[in-house]
């Protein structure tokens, strides 16, 4: 059904008629479509499992406790680490990329806003046109007919009352998604800072490793020449001084070896700071790993911590949004229109008061039969929405894993460090009297490479546990939000 009325009259409608009107549209105005929104239920745990283990490794997040707010990173106290950091945010392409999608996001809303309120159109004109004579009155033969130019400078407006809510469920729908896409945002930025703490550390162990290989070398090569000199003194075989060779050779390979995850880990650190790989180096520094204490909260603090959380309960909100948006099409469309300016056929005269034209007009549009259309949007927009609660949960889920996987780490190393040092130490005089008992000729030098190849895997270990430690206190922070939290959302 289609309908519009027109009026053309030399005076204004009545002022009660314009207000009678624009009460009625408030009032109509009012009305929304879309469901009621909650927050989906989720179950979440009065604590984490793991958090009742190794309390010297972190504790719960107390109001004034000095957390990991902002700059989490330092909790390391790395000046090198914190420079790199700082980088990110300003030169990181992932992350200027998401912040690119936010401010689409947020124009996104600015445009839905502006269905609110009504367009306006100015058109000018000019027509040039002729008339034959015949068509003129008092037409006389051999006449010439008639040129005019005519002037028009018209005003269109035309505007839609909100009426069931379209407007503003689809300006809610809009604001929800620029919300999600600012918690992508924060996302980003988190996932690549604590990436370049990971890879940080990691080239801090490999420098450690690269220090522990030099001194291997070191010591090998003193052994493979006191193996020379008691083969030249008839103490020693040349047997013991060919596996004194080989082990010093193989030592010196594996040495060299460490450059190239080095040199790969430099690059990524290069990329995630924004910068080309061939203008960037770190110089080498050992890993100095410690133990940090880390407030970790309570499970129910995830759901506001975590922006990837905070991104899919958003996205939830937009589909709630968006079902109203579809069911408002079951209902009529009113469009109001007016138009004025002034039409002459001069330009001087264009102006005059008595050549003003204008109309007013109302239109209402109703869809009679589509066959179910409309009732299949509004299905697939409450699917939608089912299905933005279920990944909701599922990434509420996927938090709770990842805090318990590395609390678990974080504990097991926890036990397993000193452990390993304690292997490291029993190594280490385990050589000693390895070496003793060869110097004495009491055992061959094949004793001497048991023991020492005993303590590089026992010193490598150690390293690459000291490593894990650090990772899985950068992954507890990141799993745990990085001190982000949904307050810090703007409302639109």
């Amino acid at each position: 059904m289609n309908f519009a009325m027109k009026l053309r009259k030399n005076h204004l409608p009545p002022a009660w008629w314009l207000l009678a009107g624009a009460g009625l549209l408030g009032l109509l105005g009012g009305c929304s479509l879309a469901p009621k929104y909650t927050r989906p239920e989720v179950e979440t745990p009065a604590v984490f499992k793991e958090n009742a283990g190794a309390t010297n490794l972190w504790k719960l997040a107390e109001p004034n406790d000095a957390a990991a707010r902002g700059k989490w990173w330092e909790l390391f106290n790395d000046t090198n680490l914190n420079a790199l950091e700082d980088q990110v945010t300003i030169s990181n392409q992932n992350v200027a990329a998401a912040f690119a999608n936010f401010m689409s996001a947020r124009a996104l809303v600015k445009e839905a806003q502006a269905q609110y309120y009504p367009t306006l159109v100015a058109s000018p004109d000019v027509t040039r046109s002729r008339s034959p004579a015949s068509l003129q009155r008092g037409f006389a033969a051999g006449g010439s007919g008639s040129t005019i130019t005519e002037y028009s400078l018209p005003l269109d407006a035309s505007w839609q009352p909100d009426l069931w809510g379209r407007v503003r469920n689809t300006v809610r729908a809009n604001a929800a998604e620029a919300q999600a896409s600012a918690a992508d945002l924060e996302n980003t930025r988190l996932t690549a800072q604590a990436e370049l703490a990971s890879d940080y550390f990691q080239l801090r162990a490999q420098d450690a490793l690269k220090q522990l290989f030099d001194d291997t070398v070191t010591n090998y090569s003193q052994s493979f020449e006191l193996t020379k000199v008691l083969f030249k003194t008839g103490i020693d075989s040349d047997q013991d001084v060919a596996q004194a060779e080989t082990q010093l050779e193989t030592a010196q390979a594996q040495d060299t070896n460490l450059g190239i995850l080095r040199a790969q880990l430099e690059h990524a650190i290069a990329m995630l700071t924004g910068r080309a790989a061939s203008a960037f180096s770190l110089a080498p520094v050992p890993l100095k790993a410690s133990p940090l204490t880390l407030p970790v909260g309570v499970p129910s603090q995830l759901l506001e911590r975590r922006p990837d959380i905070a991104a899919a309960e958003r996205l939830v909100a937009a589909a709630n949004a968006q079902i109203g948006v579809a069911k408002a099409a079951y209902y009529p469309t009113l469009t109001l229109s007016a138009s004025g300016g002034f039409q002459s056929t001069t330009v001087e005269n264009l102006f005059d008061w008595p050549n003003r034209v204008w109309s007013i007009g109302a239109g209402a549009s109703e869809t009679l039969l589509d066959f179910g259309a409309r009732s299949a949007t509004v299905a697939q927009y409450r699917a939608a929405h089912d299905s933005a609660v279920a990944q909701y949960r599922q990434t509420v889920l996927t938090a709770f894993q990842q805090v318990e996987d590395n609390l678990a780490s974080l504990r097991i190393l926890d036990q397993e460090i000193p452990q390993q040092e304690t292997a490291v130490k029993s190594s280490a005089r385990y050589l000693d009297l390895a070496q003793h008992r060869y110097q004495l000729g009491i055992d061959s030098y094949l004793n001497v490479i048991t023991a020492q190849t005993t303590l590089l895997a026992n010193r490598q270990t150690l390293v690459n546990l000291r490593t894990q430690q650090m990772n899985a206190a950068v992954q507890l922070i990141e799993a745990l939000g990085g001190g982000w939290n949904e307050s810090e959302l703007v409302s639109h």
